[in-house]
């Protein structure tokens, strides 16, 4: 019988936040670490995706939090990818009270996560790379954090970040407990948990491949110029999709040729903005996207309920990438999909890859209709496009594309723009200025006077050249009429050639 989350020793506060969510018992991986992580032990649980872990380990971290200065976490969850640390933290906080709960990655702004360390956080969910840069600007640091999970701990060395979490665990407290959680527990895995861990309780849930086995797993024969058409049948017959490409020009590309076969889909991969990342999944796990296609970024750390199928567009580059990538249906103990699209030349290391994982299915032409018959439930519609957001969706830039807020009187004027139609402070508006701020302006029939200076000055000017002409008049008579006026006839006539000769004569 499973024990629940009161037997395990799990606060009141904590297990009554879960039930007013609908979870009210444990699963596997959460019945076997908690108690041993509540107890403050070191843990080294190996379990698949979707299994659960996030409360296997947020649970004991919330419980135990001590209240931090600002700048000093007192406990850090490490992630490889910047959308598994954003589920993290947000699945943290929905039990975790008044435990404050930061999250730090890259391809965003600064403002935000430096204002949340400087007001202080108990629990900091962080990606290694924005982590140590803020270490070294000098924004966050680790000596105060006594408790550590690594979360996905294979992921972060097949990314490349056994170094930095190295470099991190260094600089937490000696006597600190250390949690590690990852599909697999060989190679730099088994390394850092023979030096950063003491004694550790192991427990391991679930087979090597739990959501290959789970999953119905079909590969069709594909050519090259089929494969768009194909991946369009199969998405519109079982989805939500995710459809996984090997470059992040070719998932942009599939993403827009897909609407040309009236399937609408978004693209994620490491060369997008980070809020184009979480609108393009707030979109797909909302429902207002029939698939959402990615590169291996997605195959880890993305955890989306209820998705459907897993299309492998480009061959994964091996049987490891095609349990994670697989890995995103089948969750949960829910079905699942996944279809593989094999090219002529691709079927050799097709073979070669199913005994790696233990699949054994046969190489068959698309048959779309067959894949409605694996599901029960009928085809539910797209959701609206533009539904209400809530404030954290705002702040996080979960906008549908398209959407803005609409102006009420035209298009915002820049300053600049407002100066010229406002009067300035003490002067009345000219009537220019009234029409463009829609009062109405008075006619007026008589033309300006000018004033008694500018009648002087033009005086002036007209006795000034009248003098200089009778000067002219003197010096060239022929110049000028019987009133004192330039003769342009007799100047024209002075200044062709021979004009002085024919005078004279």
């Amino acid at each position: 019988m499973t024990p629940s989350f009161a037997q395990l020793g799990v606060p009141e506060s904590i297990y009554t936040a879960l039930e007013r969510r609908g979870i009210t018992e444990p699963f596997e991986i959460q019945s076997a670490t908690i108690a041993d992580a509540l107890a403050g032990r070191d843990v080294c649980g190996r379990a698949p995706t979707g299994s659960g872990k996030t409360l296997a380990f947020g649970i004991p971290l919330v419980a135990s939090a001590t209240r931090a200065e600002p700048k000093r976490p007192t406990s850090l969850v490490l992630a490889p990818t910047r959308e598994l640390a954003e589920q993290i933290s947000t699945e943290i906080r929905t039990f975790a009270g008044s435990v404050r709960v930061g999250v730090v990655y890259g391809g965003v702004g600064y403002g935000p996560q430096l204002k949340s360390l400087r007001q202080g956080i108990e629990i900091l969910v962080a990606c290694p790379g924005r982590l140590e840069d803020l270490i070294q600007r000098g924004d966050v640091r680790l000596g105060d954090v006594d408790h550590v999970v690594l979360d996905e701990a294979d992921r972060m060395a097949d990314m490349g970040f056994t170094p930095a979490v190295r470099r991190l665990l260094d600089q937490t407290a000696s006597d600190r407990q250390t949690v590690l959680f990852s599909a697999t527990l060989d190679g730099d895995v088994a390394k850092l948990t023979r030096d950063y861990q003491r004694d550790p309780v192991r427990h391991e849930v679930g087979d090597e491949t739990p959501d290959i086995t789970a999953a119905h797993h079909r590969f069709w024969n594909a050519e090259q110029s089929e494969r768009i058409e194909i991946t369009a049948q199969a998405v519109n017959a079982v989805w939500p999709a995710i459809i996984f490409c090997r470059t992040r020009h070719g998932a942009d590309r599939l993403a827009k040729q897909l609407g040309r076969h009236d399937i609408k889909a978004v693209a994620i991969h490491g060369g997008r903005s980070q809020g184009q990342r979480t609108r393009a999944l707030a979109d797909f796990s909302k429902g207002r996207v029939h698939a959402m296609v990615a590169t291996d970024v997605a195959a880890r750390g993305i955890h989306v309920d209820g998705v459907a199928s897993v299309i492998h567009y480009d061959p994964p580059a091996d049987h490891k990438d095609y349990v994670h990538r697989s890995g995103r249906t089948a969750r949960a103990g829910e079905g699942g999909v996944v279809i593989s699209l094999i090219q002529s030349q691709q079927r050799k290391d097709m073979r070669r890859m199913q005994r790696d994982v233990g699949l054994d299915e046969a190489l068959t032409d698309p048959d779309a209709a067959a894949l409605r018959s694996l599901f029960d439930a009928p085809t539910r519609p797209l959701a609206p496009a533009y539904e209400p957001r809530t404030r954290s969706e705002s702040r996080s830039g979960d906008r549908p594309a398209g959407e803005g807020q609409k102006r009420r009187n035209g298009p915002r004027r820049s300053n600049s723009q407002k100066s010229r139609h406002q009067p300035k402070h003490g002067q009345k508006a000219s009537s220019d200025q009234k029409a463009s701020s829609g009062q109405k302006a008075k006619p007026s029939h008589k033309k300006a006077k000018p004033s008694h200076k500018k009648k002087v000055a033009a005086e002036a000017r007209a006795g000034s050249k009248a003098k200089s002409n009778q000067k002219k008049k003197a010096r060239h008579p022929a110049k000028f009429d019987a009133d004192g006026r330039p003769n342009r006839k007799a100047r024209r006539a002075h200044l062709q050639p021979g004009g002085e000769a024919k005078r004279s004569a």
